[in-house]
């Protein structure tokens, strides 16, 4: 198996990916260094679960992390993936080629179980990125609410209920975390399209 690395595509620097925790930033005591004004001094965490690896955002940057140009909190890896922290783009080399299906089957089970309720709510967070190809801003508290036909209140609290569930912590973008989270997961897929038209009318 390879040793799987990241790589700088300014510089062409590599960096392996061997212990289970490698920490991303600006700052002096992370494991890859980044001196870019746009990256936060711990911006990330990439960890190393046997053949597989994932990124995790702190949620302590302003700019963020992205995965080929989508904004994550959290997201298994593949080989070739684009990883940008703040405006400084990394490549992910290395990974096996065919861990897709094992991605998926380890996506499933690291879902946690949901009542009825809470899984309206999350379909209803992310159709917006669902119904369009470029990423967007999930639906608000009120957009679920006016969809569900519950008040805005109920809508928080089962959202508060999810981040446990889903361990987004605190901090800027939740909403976008959570809903990238569920999409990444498999636990919100995209609709048929005739029963995304019917929705559409509906609404």
């Amino acid at each position: 198996m390879q040793t799987p690395q990241l790589r700088l595509e300014e510089s062409g620097e590599t960096f392996t990916l061997t212990a289970d925790v490698t920490t991303v930033g600006r700052g002096r005591s992370v494991d890859i260094a980044l001196d870019d004004p746009s990256v936060s001094r711990l911006h990330a965490e990439l960890v190393r679960r046997g053949e597989h690896v994932y990124v995790s955002d702190l949620g302590l940057s302003t700019n963020g992390t992205r995965v080929n140009g989508r904004p994550v909190g959290r997201r298994l890896l593949e080989d070739g993936d684009v990883l940008s922290f703040g405006a400084c783009r990394t490549r992910v080399e290395g990974l096996s080629a065919d861990l897709a299906d094992d991605t998926v089957e380890l996506r499933r089970i690291s879902a946690p179980d949901l009542t009825r309720r809470e899984r309206e709510v999350l379909t209803a967070l992310c159709r917006p990125a669902l119904q369009q190809d470029a990423f967007v801003a999930p639906a608000t508290a009120r957009d679920i609410a006016d969809e569900l036909v519950v008040t805005e209140a109920a809508v928080k609290q089962h959202l508060l209920r999810l981040y446990v569930k889903f361990r987004i912590p605190e901090g800027v973008n939740r909403r976008a975390r959570l809903a990238n989270e569920v999409i990444s997961a498999g636990v919100i897929r995209p609709l048929p399209p005739d029963v995304e038209k019917s929705i559409r009318r509906a609404g």
